[in-house]
């Protein structure tokens, strides 16, 4: 995710990648969505689902201009280094004076100005062939410092995306076994409000259920978190299928309860005590930007590919307004999920049991197959950020320390809530808010930078963001640092009323 420069992969049309880019988008967050809307009211959530749309798309345009430059500036070191040899080889006498752009991805100071590289290069110089990720970007375009606070924000995010996970798979599997097996069959979401410490078994309460699975999960997937684990394209299709599936079947299942005029909900339009939860869950739920490499770079015409990213967006927008919409009016407030598919687990719902379990236990299912994937990534994230050149590990820090150190947080964190809605929102809000907003942004100001000292005041990045006056930038900073404060100040005063 955040690593260094890799293989482009198998070339696939725009179409593709916009499916792709759909797919990557639309996954855990969505399913907290309804919840966040109902707490926020219906026209504030809406606006403010909008607006986080276009900020999104904003950065998201910034990252590829970003990629542009960086392909654009590896592509000049290799000419150069190019350069170098031949004059070597041609003379034996003296070495060339030019300098390597940026040797160790710090040393902006001492790069000399190339004006001439357009016309006597690549006409395609800033084509996008080679997937840089955002780490190598951050290495390139940004101070020591900034690298660091980099590495440390994704590490962060991360973190959090494997709270959410360890919470959900538990939480889903307590509330679907304790009413099928307990003396609450077909009654999740019914409406009826239980505590942790009502039973669900026998003797057994429904936090110790809870934690019960999650002991499970972690030491049925936690190993893989000591080992090399990547996404199989038939895994990926596997659970974009079932994905699909149970997101159809929620819209479809409240439109009919809706137009048999069974629906229950009567949303507010305003409750602004909501916001903060719904700000980190749309954030959340926008998060693409970390993997724009991956996807942007295998794209074969990338001419359109800021429309083919604005199709996107419109297309997500209209997706989690229909979701959140046909939630709020189907169901009461109070009875709405936090995992919005455990409102289907009621037998006055849906009546086919197969339907029931199969979106009681979706998140199950496509979450167990993401956690191992994501721990890796974030055990990986650990060892760039503490690497030094020509170093290596103990085998003991390698094989133990780094993957205990990824998996226990998060797992300790599941251990003592289960709040989806909030780990969502915080991980939004925090860490989301820092890749979503603040480091595009930086990326898109440094890579200009950079661009003009190497090639040039005059040279045009064929890929630069429509929004490429200095104004957007400072505005994404700016509203980055002011949701900062926003949330921090709105979670202090909701402590202190309690």
């Amino acid at each position: 995710m955040a690593g260094g420069i890799t293989d482009t992969g198998e070339l696939y049309s725009p179409y593709v990648g916009l499916v792709y880019m759909f797919n990557l988008i639309v996954g855990t967050g969505a399913l907290t969505m309804p919840k966040a809307f109902a707490t926020a009211g219906w026209l504030v959530s809406l606006v403010l689902l909008m607006f986080l749309g276009f900020m999104s798309y904003m950065t998201t345009t910034f990252v590829v201009e970003a990629m542009a430059a960086a392909n654009a500036q590896l592509r000049w070191k290799r000419m150069e280094k190019r350069k170098e040899d031949d004059e070597d080889e041609d003379s034996s006498s003296g070495v060339s004076d030019s300098d390597v752009l940026l040797q160790d991805g710090y040393e902006r100071a001492e790069t000399r100005p190339i004006l001439s590289v357009q016309r006597r290069g690549s006409p395609n110089i800033f084509e996008i062939t080679e997937r840089v990720e955002m780490g190598q970007m951050a290495s390139m375009f940004f101070n020591k410092v900034g690298v660091n606070l980099f590495y440390f924000c994704i590490i962060i995010y991360l973190y959090g995306d494997l709270a959410i996970y360890a919470a959900a798979v538990p939480v889903s599997l307590m509330q679907v076994t304790c009413s099928a097996i307990g003396n609450h069959s077909c009654s999740v979401g019914d409406g009826t409000k239980y505590n942790d410490t009502d039973k669900c078994w026998g003797p057994i309460r429904r936090i110790d259920a809870y934690r019960l699975y999650l002991a499970a999960f972690t030491l049925l997937l936690g190993p893989f978190t000591f080992f090399n684990v990547q996404k199989t394209k038939y895994l990926q299709i596997m659970t974009s299928l079932m994905r699909w599936i149970a997101f159809i079947l929620m819209i479809i299942l409240a439109l009919i309860r809706i137009s048999r005029g069974q629906a229950e909900g009567h949303p507010s339009m305003a409750q602004l005590s909501g916001v903060r939860n719904l700000f980190g869950v749309c954030v959340y739920s926008f998060m693409c930007q970390h993997s724009l490499p991956s996807l942007v770079t295998p794209i074969s015409k990338k001419r359109h590919v800021n429309k083919l990213v604005l199709l996107d967006y419109v297309l997500i927008l209209a997706f989690y307004s229909l979701l959140s919409f046909t939630a709020i009016y189907c169901f009461r407030n109070d009875t709405l999920m936090d995992m919005y598919t455990l409102n289907f687990t009621n037998c006055d719902i849906v009546g086919v049991a197969f339907i029931r379990y199969f979106l009681g236990l979706f998140p199950v299912f496509t979450i167990s197959t993401n956690f191992p994937i994501i721990a890796v990534t974030l055990r990986n994230n650990w060892k760039t950020l503490f690497h030094r050149e020509g170093g290596t590990y103990p085998w003991v820090v390698d094989r133990i320390v780094f993957p205990a150190i990824t998996l226990f947080p998060p797992v300790l964190v599941a251990f003592c809530t289960h709040d989806l809605e909030s780990l969502v929102g915080i991980t939004g809000a925090y860490a989301g808010n820092g890749i979503q907003y603040l480091i595009p942004a930086c990326l898109a100001y440094c890579s200009r930078k950079d661009t003009q000292l190497v090639f040039g005041s005059g040279t045009v990045n064929k890929h630069l963001s429509p929004f490429r006056h200095t104004f957007w930038i400072v505005f994404v900073l700016i509203w980055g640092f002011s949701c900062f404060v926003f949330v921090t100040a709105n979670i202090v005063l909701s402590e202190a009323k309690l």
